[in-house]
């Protein structure tokens, strides 16, 4: 009985297959030892973006997901966002052409510009305008330190030597005070496989691992769901310089550039539609700027020895 069973299929299977074939349909030899990987299309042509990690993954993907299918519908092209996980291996990136369009800020910027990164657009905050600003923050129940001069032998934390407001900015504000980074006891910058090193600095100030933090103005907001603000104080905040900008890698399309950045620049926050995809990325307006409007930011690197090649 099982080798009638078994005959009876044999057959069965052999009927099914002369019935999908007929003498006009020539029989296809398939060869599975060559085998071809094939990458999806639309990675292939797509325009690479990044946000410059200075919040975590999550936060970055959110603060600019929708700006991003925006860009799509608006331009018709395909643009995908990428993560680096440190403002050094962003810099990298797009020094190595792995980075079409970068949103980073003016201190990251004028280090890629060695390399022939272009800025096109800078942006303008709700509270900050078209600059924005560092902070020096501690404990408010830090009883040693009351001024600048007090930060004197203490322990810091920074974001990142590449960021802005969370290290050159304040920086800047110490030296103009006749304190030099020699003057105090460490300055460590925050450490994150995923970014979040703004959220990090507030976390480590909050918690007393340091004595005093260096982050941009705005991150406090950032971090309300995470911290008891009441327990944090801003001792001091930094003179304003450019803001946050979009640049382009070395040798970008400038036809594609130029329809991104009249797209950017379309977004008009008295639209509600517009204004969610603003809002949502920390932003009421996009402007255009060059790259001599980040000057003051070069003569503030030269003041503190920090150049670049």
């Amino acid at each position: 009985m099982y080798r009638f069973s078994i005959l009876l299929v044999s057959v069965v299977s052999l009927l099914f297959c002369l019935c999908a074939c007929s003498e006009s349909e020539p029989v296809v030899r398939v060869d599975m030892n060559k085998v071809e990987t094939i990458a999806p299309s639309e990675y292939e042509h797509a325009i690479t973006y990044a946000y410059l990690p200075q919040y975590s993954h999550s936060v970055s993907f959110e603060r600019h997901r929708r700006l991003l299918e925006y860009l799509r519908h608006k331009t018709g092209l395909s643009i995908r966002q990428v993560f680096p996980d440190t403002f050094w291996e962003h810099i990298k990136m797009v020094e190595r052409g792995e980075i079409d369009v970068s949103f980073t800020n003016p201190f990251t910027y004028i280090t890629m510009a060695n390399f022939g990164a272009e800025a096109f657009v800078r942006v303008v905050e709700k509270d900050h305008g078209a600059d924005f600003s560092g902070q020096v923050i501690i404990r408010a129940d830090n009883p040693e330190i009351q001024s600048l001069g007090d930060c004197r032998g203490k322990r810091i934390i920074a974001v990142d030597q590449d960021s802005a407001g969370g290290y050159l900015y304040p920086l800047g504000l110490f030296m103009e005070q006749g304190i030099t980074r020699s003057d105090f006891q460490e300055i460590t910058f925050a450490s994150s496989s995923s970014g979040g090193k703004q959220e990090a600095v507030v976390l480590a100030v909050y918690a007393g691992a340091y004595d005093v933090g260096m982050i941009r103005k705005g991150t406090l907001e950032v971090t309300r769901d995470k911290v008891d603000l009441e327990q944090i104080k801003v001792l001091a905040e930094s003179r304003p310089y450019p803001g946050w900008v979009f640049s382009v890698r070395k040798d970008f399309d400038p036809a594609i550039k130029g329809k991104i950045a009249r797209a950017l620049m379309e977004l008009d926050y008295t639209q509600e539609d517009d204004a969610r995809i603003l809002e949502a990325a920390g932003m009421v307006k996009i402007i255009p700027t060059q790259d001599k409007d980040y000057e003051s930011v070069r003569e503030l690197v030269r003041t503190l020895g920090l150049e670049r090649d």
